[in-house]
């Protein structure tokens, strides 16, 4: 039992913390309301698990053994995350009604966790610290419990953006709040030079 309580603890504080992903769950909660953000909170919860899976099976060998593509992980994902900093910080809060604007999808989702480094760290360092021996009820037992803890915590960062999105009515408090979330995204990707 302290096993799943470490491993849900470990769960909890990685997925709630922010990061890329919890930037665009809030953002399209805001944009878009909970029930549309939900299809990226799935894809980004069912991405990271993906990852933690394929990591505990392995993954982190090939990583460990070829550290240069740890570094190269790291800096794709830093050019990612400065690349959607610009992006919002340039945006000009406008809603533009002309042209159909969707929430992020589930393959969105998805496809962030893999190039989110502050994912690849949480997948490492889980599966060093509670299944470093591979075994592979283990790897399900803490997959379960990421799956739950990342779903909920993502789910809270759209469920805050939603809780916000009538304030963002207006496009000085839309650029203001997009210019905040590209500094928090800017912020994740400089922290990634001291890890």
């Amino acid at each position: 039992m302290n096993l799943m309580i470490s491993m849900a603890a470990f769960a909890l504080a990685a997925s709630i913390s922010p990061g890329p992903v919890n930037v665009v769950a809030l953002s399209s909660g805001a944009q878009f309301g909970l029930g549309a953000s939900l299809r990226h909170v799935m894809g980004a919860t069912v991405g990271f698990v993906a990852l933690l899976v394929f990591t505990g099976l392995g993954l982190h060998e090939v990583l460990h053994r070829y550290p240069m593509l740890t570094d190269v992980i790291r800096w794709a994902g830093m050019a990612f995350l400065l690349y959607l900093a610009w992006k919002l910080a340039v945006d000009d809060g406008r809603l533009n009604v002309d042209r159909p604007v969707q929430p992020p999808s589930f393959w969105h989702g998805a496809a962030m966790q893999w190039l989110n480094p502050k994912a690849w760290l949480a997948a490492v360092a889980g599966m060093g610290a509670f299944v470093a021996d591979g075994e592979a009820r283990l790897i399900g037992l803490f997959a379960l419990i990421y799956f739950v803890i990342c779903y909920l915590s993502v789910a809270c960062w759209a469920g805050a953006g939603a809780f916000l999105g009538p304030w963002l009515r207006s496009p000085s408090r839309i650029r203001t709040f997009n210019r905040s979330m590209a500094a928090l995204l800017a912020g994740c990707a400089m922290s990634l030079l001291y890890v």
